[in-house]
Parts: C-alpha cells; structure tokens; sequence
C-alpha cells in the first residue's frame, strides 16, 4: 500500500498510549514508505500522526472542510493540503487517494468515517483492506457490538470480518497487506442494514 487514510481523534484523549501510538504507527509510515492521507489537522491524534511523518519529510496529504480552515485546526506544515466543500466531500477524496483505511481512537468522526468505509466494503463499492489498532482495548466494546449484530442476524460474518482488529502496527499492517475482499455476490446482500 502507497497511501492509507488514517481516521482518528482531533483529542489526545487522557491516556498518552494513545499519544505514543499515533507516533508509533506515524514512524511506521515513515520507514516503509507509506503516505498519510487524513483530516488535515493539527491538533489531537491528527496532530500527533502528522506531525511525526512531517518531522522526517514522510508523505502527507491533508484533506479539510472549508469550515474547519481555521489556523488553530489546519495543519500549515502539511505541504500538500486540499480544501473540500464539506465533510461529505472530504471522505470522497480521500477515498479516491488511498489504498487502504487505518482508524486510530477517536470520538464520533472517526466512528462515522469508519463505519462508511466499511458499508463501501459491504456494499462491494469498494475493496480496500480496513483495519483497526485497537490500542489499550480501546474499541473492544465497539467489537462486541459488531459481533452481537452478527449474532442477531443483522450482519454477516463476512461483513464483520472485513474489519481487520489488532494492537500491534507491525501486525495490523502485515494483516492488511494480506487483506481479500469478500467475494461479490448476485445478491449484494440478504441482510442490509
């Protein structure tokens, strides 16, 4: 993969695991040769990932709402910057530059860039590996909500494992490098939801 989107928090959060793994998977980016794609911020986790791979001339593309050109939010040291109309804009665009998603933790953005990707996945809209560095448990509870959907019958376990969970970089990315989608069906599916 040349370039994954990373969604994740414009907060720091209150635990610094978090802070360290935003630079961790930053330094990964940076040393495999992999560009970022995200929110084009500054502060928070955005801050924290970009700031790493701007530190060591890694790539980096921020891409940011018109209302959110704000210069205590936009990043002015990431070099290759767009400004979209809107939210619905921003993930188009970064859907169109990026081999691959990578969500970090985060609040109810991040959850909604997630979960669009992943109904993209479902939908066979798209095919890009999605993972998760579920740092510190982070999203164990989100996980459990994903598997009681499929113990329900409201997802299908295909679907659900679309979602590529570790919290290791190391073997999250080797986990998305080895990633194949689900195969399309005549039926897109039985159960949408």
């Amino acid at each position: 993969m040349k370039k994954i989107v990373v969604f994740c928090g414009s907060s720091l959060g209150f635990n610094p695991v978090y802070k360290e793994a935003a630079i961790e998977l930053g330094n990964y980016f940076v040393n495999n040769e992999i560009g970022l794609v995200y929110g084009g911020g500054k502060i928070g986790m955005m801050g924290m990932l970009s700031d790493t791979i701007v530190a060591k001339d890694g790539d980096v593309i921020g891409v940011i709402p018109k209302l959110l050109e704000k210069e205590e939010v936009i990043h002015s040291g990431v070099e290759e910057m767009i400004v979209c109309k809107n939210m619905s804009d921003r993930k188009v665009i970064m859907s169109k530059l990026a081999d691959g998603y990578i969500s970090l933790p985060g609040g109810f953005g991040t959850l909604d860039e997630l979960f669009e990707v992943l109904t993209l996945g479902q939908l066979h809209i798209e095919q890009k590996p999605i993972g998760l560095l579920n740092v510190n448990g982070f999203f164990d509870a989100i996980l459990l909500q994903l598997d009681k959907m499929v113990e329900e019958g409201y997802l299908k376990q295909t679907n659900r494992d679309m979602l590529l969970v570790d919290k290791s970089v190391d073997e999250l990315l080797h986990k998305m490098n080895n990633y194949k989608a689900p195969e399309i069906t005549h039926v897109i599916n039985k159960v949408v939801s």
